[in-house]
């Protein structure tokens, strides 16, 4: 594993856990931790379970007895090390989003193509796609329980960075982060909104604002539950605070043909010429009381259903044939439904954690199996594609983007 702060950990819990809750075909043995900072390292390795440190990570794609390598470093050190590790012959879990602009993410997918030619699989990780009430939503979908799809509302709402002096971090730093809110949680509902919906965006019109400019260099601040930094210097914010921006869904020709074979796509104001829903996403990490509401919501002809992470057990339902009630509340706790099975009895929660050991459960299967995990790099290019035209747009005062 490249890396060892808050995705470190959790991966690093991860790895640890799925085997004791599930029968994998294959052990994970935590062989190696990389980080710059070797005693650094050496103590979070000592912490979460790691048998051996290396300083540079060009060591772990080196050794013999490495097969897989986990990236769990910055955006803009996630395309050097991935393709590296596929090119030696290594699997690749690769933290979201996949890197820091389009024409590298198009060379990981490009790489990672090749290697899956040769059994070298390469996954990225959108984890709330584990979420046992995002994945029951998916099936649900897929069953055709909401019929044709109309809307999607998403929402990613925090407020970690309310404060306006807390001290700048690399989250901050376009250079490392590649955006803000936008690639660091927006993501995230770009990627669960296409995959539930099984549709892809094809356009979007962007809003983008950084409402604090500056802030103080230094202090300790990492992110969730930081505190105030000391007065002294200041320095950029060079991402966004807050994205918001409506979206066109792909839809599908009357004949259930290919659109752009056939002819259709958009006017130029967004407007489709063939049926895909329309959406509605926002990220910010300025919703004062928000702590990690993920939401999403979706309204087809049929149905609808809505999920909101903060009560991430649960999700809502409507159905429309039942005209005398309302949105009904599915406990997402029993064994029938996606990866709970495996865990605690009827009715005993699971935990943000979770969605991570699922994660590896997933792949690992997939390796074993010889097929390609998923999120793939391909649909990780996709998210890319995505956010790269919503900042495109935000550029061109909100003017319609194609992606």
């Amino acid at each position: 594993m490249v890396g060892y702060s808050f995705m470190g950990a959790v991966h690093s819990h991860a790895w640890r856990t799925a085997p004791r809750f599930f029968d994998l075909p294959l052990a994970p043995k935590l062989t190696a931790l990389a980080g710059r900072n070797a005693a650094a390292a050496q103590a979070a390795a000592a912490k979460l379970g790691w048998d051996s440190v290396e300083s540079d990570w060009r060591r772990l794609i080196e050794r013999d007895d490495i097969d897989l390598i986990d990236i769990c470093s910055p955006g803009n050190t996630h395309a050097e090390i991935a393709i590296a590790a596929l090119e030696a012959g290594k699997h690749v879990l690769c933290e979201k989003p996949l890197t820091n602009s389009v024409a590298e993410a198009e060379k990981m997918t490009a790489v990672a193509s090749s290697a899956a030619e040769r059994g070298v699989y390469s996954m990225c990780g959108f984890t709330y796609r584990r979420t046992p009430a995002l994945a029951l939503a998916k099936r649900m979908v897929d069953e055709g329980r909401l019929g044709d799809l109309r809307h999607v509302r998403a929402q990613y709402l925090q407020d970690w960075l309310s404060d306006a002096d807390a001290p700048l971090t690399w989250r901050l730093d376009k250079a490392k982060s590649g955006s803000g809110s936008l690639g660091d949680i927006g993501a995230h509902s770009i990627d669960a909104a296409q995959w539930i919906t099984g549709s892809n965006i094809t356009g979007v019109s962007a809003l983008m604002e950084t409402f604090v400019k500056e802030r103080p260099i230094g202090g300790d601040f990492v992110g969730l539950g930081g505190h105030r930094g000391a007065d002294g210097p200041r320095g950029p914010v060079t991402v966004d605070d807050a994205a918001i921006f409506t979206a066109r869904f792909g839809g599908k020709t009357p004949d259930g043909g290919d659109p752009a074979i056939a002819g259709g796509g958009t006017t130029a104001v967004g407007r489709s010429t063939y049926g895909g829903p329309i959406g509605v996403f926002e990220a910010t990490r300025f919703a004062l009381g928000r702590k990690n509401a993920m939401r999403l919501e979706l309204n087809g002809t049929l149905g609808s259903l809505a999920f909101d992470f903060e009560d991430m057990n649960s999700l809502s339902f409507y159905d429309a044939s039942d005209e005398d009630a309302g949105f009904r509340r599915i406990i997402v706790t029993e064994p029938s439904h996606p990866y709970v099975g495996n865990w605690w009895p009827t009715g005993h929660g699971l935990g943000y954690e979770h969605g991570f050991t699922h994660q590896v459960v997933d792949l690992v299967n997939a390796i074993a199996e010889d097929r390609q995990p998923e999120p793939s790099f391909s649909d990780a290019l996709q998210v890319q594609k995505v956010l790269a035209a919503v900042e495109a747009s935000a550029e061109a005062e909100s003017r319609w983007q194609k992606v």
